[in-house]
């Protein structure tokens, strides 16, 4: 059994105006043949690197070594925020609804119902199912489907994912040919496109990515569990226009997580992916805390997997 690792020489460009140099650095990748972009993007997860503007790498040299024997270490687990957060008067998609968060019954409020020193703070949020990052289920397109309550944890939570990168590729449409080398059966499939570079501004609707109704099909055909996107649709939301990617995941119970972020910071295979909501029946949208757990070994571990490993730190 092998496991493949990297060499190289790296020149790491931050838009704090930092920068980080490093010569015969060596990181765990999945495959002997690994882009320079998901390598670059291997390298910043398994660093732990924020704010990264620019990669550069050279000198790049991919190898085989054998796995070494005895029993795998547990490895550690690095948890990635993938949602928005949620706060008064955020706007989600314009022209609906901005949230109401408010105080109910304030500390000083509640402190003459408990012992001195005692007291507690009851808010109130008021919000449509739209709001933040959110996950659709059947009965958001389909009068008599499944609703919140009605969706298996199955389809929520410990999901393996598998990340599709377009962000940068200049071009909006998520296509069947960007799918068809995945394995996609039992995934959270996570469109990583940029959209939510935009997220708060007028932007953030304009040109937006987008998955086409053919790749949604083709997710339906191979298995999908769950489909996420970070951008403000998951269709090309024309006004007035069909929603073929809605239309077809959620006719095949497969749940649909909107205005996600992170997803950069992700690699593209190996994290688990979570976005569950409250069982709520009778409605068919609502706000998530999605997250991904991304396994790693410590540096002293000589134990590897193909993974996202901070092997070079």
């Amino acid at each position: 059994m092998q496991q493949y690792r990297a060499e190289l020489t790296a020149d790491v460009t931050f838009t704090t105006g930092g920068r980080l140099q490093a010569q015969g650095l060596r990181v765990d990748v999945p495959q002997a043949e690994v882009t320079e972009a998901d390598l670059a993007r291997i390298l910043v997860g398994s660093l732990g690197l924020r704010d990264v503007e620019r990669v550069e790498l050279t000198g790049v040299r991919t190898f085989a070594e054998p796995v070494p024997a005895g029993p795998p270490g547990p490895p550690r687990l690095r948890f990635v925020e993938l949602s928005h957060v949620i706060s008064d008067g955020l706007t989600t998609y314009p022209g609906l609804a901005a949230p109401v968060i408010s105080v109910h019954q304030s500390w000083e409020q509640t402190s003459a119902h408990y012992a001195e020193g005692t007291a507690f703070s009851f808010d109130r949020v008021e919000m449509l199912g739209q709001t933040g990052t959110y996950l659709d289920t059947p009965r958001h397109r389909y009068e008599g489907g499944t609703d919140l309550a009605g969706m298996p944890l199955e389809r929520l939570a410990d999901l393996p994912a598998v990340v599709v990168r377009t962000a940068g590729s200049g071009r909006r449409a998520v296509t069947e040919a960007d799918l068809e080398p995945l394995t996609v059966a039992g995934h959270a499939v996570l469109l990583h496109t940029g959209g939510d570079r935009g997220w708060g501004t007028p932007e953030y609707t304009v040109d937006a990515p987008y998955l086409t109704g053919e790749a949604a099909a083709l997710l339906v055909e191979r298995g999908a569990a769950l489909v996420g996107i970070d951008s403000v649709n998951i269709d090309d939301a024309v006004p007035g226009g069909e929603r073929p990617a809605h239309t077809v995941l959620l006719a095949a119970g497969i749940p649909i997580v909107e205005h996600l972020t992170g997803l950069e910071d992700l690699p593209p295979h190996g994290a688990r992916f979570t976005a569950a909501p409250p069982r709520i029946t009778a409605v068919g949208t609502f706000p998530v805390r999605a997250y991904a757990q991304v396994p790693y070994y410590e540096p002293h571990d000589h134990t590897r997997s193909a993974g996202w490993q901070p092997s070079g730190r």
